[in-house]
């Protein structure tokens, strides 16, 4: 039989120390898992990746109905006029935004902040509008 450098110690039982606590299989495992050397990059990578939109700006004619529409609003605040409105939100991590919808009723309109308040607590400003739709407008014209 060949003798090898370790056959004394070979067959001894393994050592459990009696002032330590014995590491648990997660603990031990995670010694051996990879190790992330640039902590945040992934994050970095994907923030640059995503696409914003830049804010458009509006002709003159879609400004004056925006106003319009705007105008015939505030005699009907106290009915909570359902409308959509689509308008612009600006990122706030990069510059652009994305253009969303959403559908509330309006519960405020205040022509010296420049901005409309929906019933679930959405402030938007005026300049930030791009669109409003609803039962208020149709059969107007």
């Amino acid at each position: 039989m060949p003798s090898h450098p370790y056959d004394d110690i070979i067959r001894l039982p393994h050592h459990v120390s009696k002032v330590h606590p014995q590491m648990s299989l997660h603990d031990r495992a995670a010694q051996f898992s990879p190790f992330a050397a640039l902590v945040g990059y992934e994050e970095v990578v994907e923030e640059t990746a995503r696409v914003t939109t830049p804010k458009r700006e509006l002709d003159e004619a879609e400004k004056a109905e925006l106003d319009r529409r705007i105008g015939l609003l505030v005699p009907h605040l106290g009915e909570k006029p359902v409308v959509t409105i689509e308008y612009f939100l600006p990122d706030e991590l990069k510059s652009g935004g994305a253009y969303v919808s959403r559908t509330a009723a309006v519960i405020r309109v205040s022509p010296v902040r420049k901005n409309l308040t929906l019933a679930d607590g959405t402030v938007i400003l005026f300049d930030d509008v791009v669109g409003i739709e609803g039962d208020l407008f149709r059969g107007e014209f």
